[in-house]
């Protein structure tokens, strides 16, 4: 029986046994669209009576989906294909194989083929990408009357057009230029405003060897962006202009395959310090630790901002979270609510509220949290929250993969088996929302944002309002005391009227009155009345908003106003107290008595304690945007200027503390010398107590500041803590952060013509392309780096460049090369005085020693390494020394010193919770006590080892460890089988041709 094919990639379709199936036209065709795009999910019937009538439903339209519904059943039941719609509270769902659904093709073939391409199969890419884009016959629902329909058709024209763009750009790296020209002419034409497209096409024509046409594309496209828009192409465009005038375009190079899987993505600190063992080459290496709580399988997020002690209910609105949160006994899909309303209203005060009510009873397993920041200029992307998520879940940033598509596949897994509570504040609309959906049903999701979200399949909607006037009467007693509001009572009711019951205006104008207790109510009343027809528009509004915003504005000191208006320059989600010090440039011990004014009358939130016991505090977006504004008004630019490179410095001076406390120097790193602004140093010692951890939770804030000390022309500390923060880049795998604070910061040095700024990105680049493994990018970018600071005689550069080149050399088995680059990288590091820089050499070459047999020379190397880390207090590097001296005694055939250095090392890794470097560890010790001849004692570390690497999503680690074990089961054939099955299958996904051999051979041995 032919099953039948569903088209939603152009007009709706279907087709059976028999050819086309006529549907009727209307409300069936716009249901079935829509359970066809959500094929094997649940679309709620509320969803549904949206799509229909949108704004105004009759009371039948429930009823009226059911009877379309029943209508589709028996359409499709007489069809005769193998598809069917059930009921599933709250809505229904479509059942048919994926791959009959043209769009759910679509996106899988899309998949495939990026996953193709990081494998470096570029041809069958290609192929898989033109099968996807075939699907196509039209635009996706068309002649289909449906509004909200209509925006997730725009959703999936736009992945078919990003699907072509990717397809042309791997026939480019194939070196298919001239086949691509006409295609491209025709594109451009029809999506004139696709600036990828016509750079794509510029590539295109210069390398079929058109160059003057490709610079008369450029100048076309040119003329019309500036006609039609009025701007200018974008960076990437102009500097295709550039190369072309120069003559330096390369022609692009295929990525080379690569056996290690794109969920590890190993860092050039990792491959730097691969073991001897052969199995072991291709594993990350235990680095300086990873705060514990980021890593430990058992991690349970509580990440809840506080709750507001003066929160105001709605008992049915609360029931009716709950309910729709926790659901009831069967209920078979993810738990999911949306409060939305405009500004003000109290989203994310009511969204923590009930999430601290069930946190305990509902959601035992934790709660995540995360600020989407949909109301900013720069919105939280899915891939960085599903980081961030994983982070708290216990995976390290190490094994977190790129993909938008792996990280959710992930973090569902992770999800499965736990009832957790994810809160999602200020969303900007549902495709930020839809990748972090879990699919377990003992999950639920709390989302907050202006918009209505109605796309979110089965969420329960709430959209507040202004307060009703006894809940605003009952804020206003809570603030400023039942007694003051019962004395005046139709003052208060007035005051409430007056301010239009908006929650956030009721919570300035009380706290101005609580912050005065001599100030009647009615005297504030009488101070409001001039004001009255702008706060009687407070409900439709920022305008009116500002206003409000003015009166408690207009009632600071004068330093407290400069102090509000500088501190909305700062981009940070939340801001430590220090910044007020520095953008005052006031060196006081205790900085947070300048911001508690500011408290005071509510025009910052306290939104945390730091470990010192200072503040942090938060601006209410609306808050900070009318301070801005008084910024401009009152601030000419080069104060704003001067300020910013106060700020900037302060959060340099921070950064470089941190870098020298985990290193014990200012060791393997190069400064600018821009001026820092140090906070008091009691503050900064408390701070940096752990600087691991304090990076980890100023990471937003220090990337900010990077992108931000770039846009406003700061290149010297741009570049300068960009290059710091590798710290933190490099031990917790943020290889998109790195790669994105570099190229702001590149861009701002290049701007300047900053030569030793420059070269100092492109070094950290080209170890940022290593831990990625793309050799060949990263030799290029340090060799660019390298000729540059010859040029400037800048030994530390050339020295990190060298070490770097050595390292690409060793991994490629150029051994001779290596030693070479090793002794210059020496020779640099010891005319720049960088003992560290010096170690790290050592212990890198010494692997090669070890491996051609140089035992005794590699034993110095490893001594000194060791003296050098020990006396700055490097303990990263002590770790990684300490197991490559266990390695040389294992291989010397003293086994037992061997074990007393593994064990050693691993009790390092245990106390700084480094879940990966434990893995290491307890597989080294196991390979020990094989060679021992103590097959019972290895058989317990492999065992162990098992469970470390499996219970952090590191599937290849465990792969290896379960044939480790498997070599000792010879008696115990059925567990060995166990054992090996899985490992096959990672071996031959992840392509690691030798252990798949192995395994293979043992299994066919009767394993």
């Amino acid at each position: 029986m032919s099953p039948l094919v569903f088209r939603v990639l152009g007009p709706l379709q279907v087709h059976g046994p028999v050819g086309p199936l006529r549907l009727p036209p209307g409300r069936q065709e716009v249901i079935l669209a829509a359970l066809l795009l959500e094929v094997n999910r649940v679309v709620s019937t509320n969803h549904l009576v949206d799509l229909i009538w949108e704004d105004n439903p009759p009371e039948t339209a429930r009823t009226q989906v059911q009877i379309c519904v029943s209508r589709l059943r028996k359409l499709l039941a007489g069809a005769d294909g193998e598809v069917s719609i059930t009921t599933r509270p709250p809505g229904y769902v479509l059942h048919t194989d994926a791959g009959n659904v043209d769009a759910a093709l679509f996106t899988t073939l899309v998949l495939r083929a990026r996953r193709l391409r990081e494998r470096g199969e570029l041809h069958e890419a290609v192929r898989l990408l033109r099968d996807a884009v075939t699907l196509w016959q039209g635009d996706c629902l068309s002649g289909l009357d449906s509004g909200p329909l209509a925006n997730k058709a725009r959703q999936l024209n736009e992945e078919r057009l990003t699907a072509v763009e990717l397809r042309i750009q791997l026939e480019l790296e194939l070196g298919r230029y001239d086949g691509l020209v006409g295609e491209l002419q025709r594109l451009v034409h029809e999506h004139p405003l696709r600036e990828k497209l016509r750079g794509q096409l510029i590539q295109a024509l210069y390398w079929s060897g058109r160059q003057a046409e490709a610079l008369e594309a450029f100048r076309t496209t040119r003329r019309f962006l500036a006609e039609e828009l009025g701007l200018e192409p974008s960076r990437e465009l102009r500097e295709l202009e550039s190369a072309i005038l120069a003559g330096r375009l390369p022609a692009p190079a295929a990525p080379t395959p690569t056996s290690v899987p794109t969920s590890v993505r190993v860092s050039a600190d990792k491959a730097e310090e691969q073991t001897a063992a052969p199995e072991v080459e291709e594993e990350p290496e235990p680095t300086a630790p990873p705060a514990p709580e980021s890593v430990r399988q058992d991690a349970v997020p509580h990440q809840l901002p506080a709750a507001v002690a003066d929160f105001v209910s709605d008992a049915g609105q609360l029931a009716a979270l709950e309910e729709a949160l926790t659901g009831r006994p069967g209920r078979t899909t993810v738990g999911l609510a949306a409060i939305t309303g405009k500004p003000g209203t109290g989203k994310s005060t009511l969204a923590v509220h009930v999430a601290h009510m069930l946190s305990e009873t509902g959601f035992p397993d934790g709660q995540l949290y995360c600020d989407l920041r949909g109301t900013t200029g720069t919105p939280a992307t899915p891939e960085e929250v599903l980081g961030r998520f994983l982070r708290a879940l216990g995976i390290p940033g190490q094994l977190i993969p790129e993909s938008l598509d792996e990280r959710a596949e992930m973090y569902r897994t992770r999800l499965a088996s736990r009832r957790v509570l994810v809160v999602l504040d200020d969303a900007c609309g549902e495709g930020q929302v839809l990748p972090l959906l879990p699919g377990s049903r003992g999950c639920a999701v709390l989302v907050t944002g202006r918009a209505r979200l109605t796309a979110l399949p089965g969420a329960h909607r709430v959209e507040l309002d202004v307060l009703a006037e006894d809940r605003a009467l009952e804020l206003l007693s809570r603030i400023i005391g039942r007694e003051r509001v019962a004395g005046e009572a139709a003052a208060a009711e007035a005051l409430v009227r007056t301010v239009g019951r908006l929650p956030l205006a009721l919570r300035i104008v009380a706290a101005r009155l609580a912050a005065r207790p001599h100030w009647t109510l009615a005297s504030m009343v009488q101070r409001l009345a001039n004001e009255r027809h702008r706060l009687d528009e407070l409900t439709h509004g920022e305008m009116t908003m500002r206003a409000s915003l003015s009166l408690t504005y207009e009632g600071l000191a004068p330093d407290d106003r400069r102090l509000l208006r500088l501190l909305s320059m700062a981009q940070a989600p939340t801001l430590p107290s220090w910044l007020a010090g520095a953008l005052l440039d006031d060196r006081r011990p205790f900085p947070s008595d300048l911001m508690e004014p500011l408290v005071d009358v509510q025009m910052l939130d306290v939104a945390g304690v730091e470990r010192t016991g200072g503040f942090r505090y938060r601006f209410h977006e609306i808050i900070r945007v009318y301070a801005r504004e008084q910024l401009a008004a009152h601030h000419t630019p080069e104060a704003r200027q001067e300020a910013l490179a106060r700020m900037a410095g302060g959060w340099m001076h921070l950064a470089q503390q941190a870098h020298r406390k985990v290193y014990g120097g200012d060791f393997t790193v190069l400064h600018g010398d821009a001026p820092r602004w140090e906070p008091p140093d009691s503050y900064t010692d408390e701070v940096l107590a752990d600087p691991l951890a304090w990076l980890d939770a100023e990471q937003a804030s220090l990337c900010g500041m990077v992108e931000h000390t770039a846009d406003a022309g700061l290149h010297d500390l741009s570049w300068d803590l960009a290059t710091s923060l590798v710290t933190l880049f490099e031990v917790r795998g943020h290889y998109d952060l790195w790669e994105q604070t570099h190229l702001s910061a590149l861009a701002a040095v290049r701007k300047a013509g900053n030569l030793r700024g420059t070269a100092a990105i492109r070094a950290s680049l080209g170890s940022l392309y290593m831990s990625r493994n793309q050799f060949d990018t990263a030799r290029q970018s340090l060799t660019s780096a390298l000729d540059v600071f010859q040029a400037l005689d800048e030994p530390m550069g050339e020295a990190l460049c060298r070490r770097d080149m050595a390292l690409i050399a060793r991994t490629s088995g150029d051994d001779s090369s290596a030693l070479e680059l090793y002794r210059r990288s020496l020779a640099d590091f010891d005319r720049a005085g960088d003992v560290v820089g010096r170690a790290i050499v050592l212990t890198q070459s010494a692997h090669i020693r070890m491996r051609q047999g140089e035992t005794t020379a590699a034993q110095g190397q490893l001594d000194e390494a060791l003296d050098i880390y020990e006396g700055v207090g490097y303990t990263g590097g002590r770790a990684r020394t300490l197991r490559r001296v266990g390695q040389l005694l294992l291989e010397q055939g003293r086994s037992d010193l061997a074990v007393l250095t593994f064990t050693e090392v691993l009790e390092l890794c245990r106390d700084s919770g480094d879940v990966i470097g434990e893995g290491h560890l307890l597989r080294d010790l196991g390979h020990a006590f094989v060679i021992m001849g103590r097959p019972d004692r290895a058989r317990d570390f492999f065992d162990r080892a098992v469970t470390a690497r499996e219970g952090v999503m590191d599937f290849s680690g465990g792969a290896l460890a379960r044939l480790d074990l498997a070599r000792l089961l010879d008696a115990e054939p059925g567990r060995s089988r166990e054992l090996l099955v899985p490992a096959v299958e990672v071996f031959r996904e992840r392509r690691m041709g030798r252990e798949l051999a192995e395994a293979e051979r043992l299994l066919a041995t009767g394993y």
